[in-house]
């Protein structure tokens, strides 16, 4: 199974980008799958979380409002829009999806300028 990640970027502060991730290769069913985030020197923080369907979602407090996690209508596929962004954002984004065991994607840059 692999995750790929993409819709990284430079965006200014206030500005907006929309990450997309799709899993492919072997895996059963529609399961949940997650959006993580790591800043330089932090540790790997959980951003936003969701059911399939978008059954339930999930948000840490730091994004609540201003970003939005959703599933595709294709199995296995996982957006995330970000609105209002700010330089706190900054980081490398990682695509999650979790089948009986964790599955993480490559990674892609947010890079937000004051």
């Amino acid at each position: 199974v692999q995750l790929q990640a993409s819709g990284g970027g430079l965006v200014q502060a206030g500005g907006s980008l929309r990450l997309s991730c799709a899993a492919s290769g072997y895996i059963l069913g529609d399961n949940i799958m997650a959006w993580y985030r790591q800043a330089p020197g932090k540790q790997r923080e959980l951003v936003g979380r969701a059911a399939p369907n978008n059954s339930s979602t999930n948000y840490a407090d730091s994004v609540k409002g201003r970003f939005t996690i959703s599933r595709g209508n294709t199995k296995n596929t996982v957006y995330l829009q970000m609105n209002s962004l700010k330089p706190e954002d900054t980081g490398i984004y990682y695509c999650y999806l979790f089948r009986g065991r964790a599955y993480w994607g490559q990674g892609t840059q947010v890079t937000v300028s004051s």
